[in-house]
């Protein structure tokens, strides 16, 4: 039985919701082991996550998840090894997201940079722009470390002013 659990971690960012899915056999033990990671939602995001009916309150399921968003923040950590839900995204989204993950810490790229390793130049720019900004990953799946190629700020899906501060934290542009 697959349940859905979440909790909230607060951040520089204003209060994140972490959402995952737990494996379990019965009703007691959705919150025992860590959770697959699905979603990490901020305040006024678009398309964030929302709390549903039937999801469990479950902060324990993110305890290792909340230790490294925690060192992310304070500059102590510079990745996130946390177990990930799978099967989210179309095919061509989840390539878009694995080069986001390739995306070195500290350093941007291009939206027509990140285009052109998933083959799709040109026109595709924004088929790549709207898959970043589906990245339900905020944070853990870096896309605040994609930007215009004349460097701008360009769309990130928790707000420009929260994309700098990332990127200030990362000691890169912003």
């Amino acid at each position: 039985m697959t349940t859905t659990v979440y909790t909230r971690v607060e951040s520089p960012l204003g209060e994140l919701l972490l959402v995952g899915e737990t494996v379990a056999d019965g009703p007691d033990a959705a919150g025992a082991a860590s959770a697959l990671l699905c979603s990490v939602s901020m305040p006024g995001q678009k398309g964030g996550a929302v709390v549903q009916d039937g999801w469990l309150h479950a902060p324990e399921a993110f305890a290792e998840v909340a230790r490294q968003l925690e060192a992310y923040f304070a500059g102590r950590s510079t990745r996130f090894d946390v177990p990930l839900a799978e099967g989210t995204g179309t095919e061509f989204q989840r390539r878009v997201w694995a080069v986001l993950e390739s995306i070195p810490y500290g350093s941007t790229v291009s939206y027509g940079e990140v285009a052109a390793l998933v083959g799709a130049s040109g026109a595709g720019v924004r088929a790549v722009g709207t898959a970043i900004g589906r990245n339900p990953l905020l944070v853990v799946r870096p896309c605040h470390r994609v930007i215009g190629a004349d460097g701008a700020l360009r769309g990130y899906a928790g707000g420009l002013e929260r994309k700098k501060l990332l990127l200030g934290i990362e000691g890169g542009a912003g």
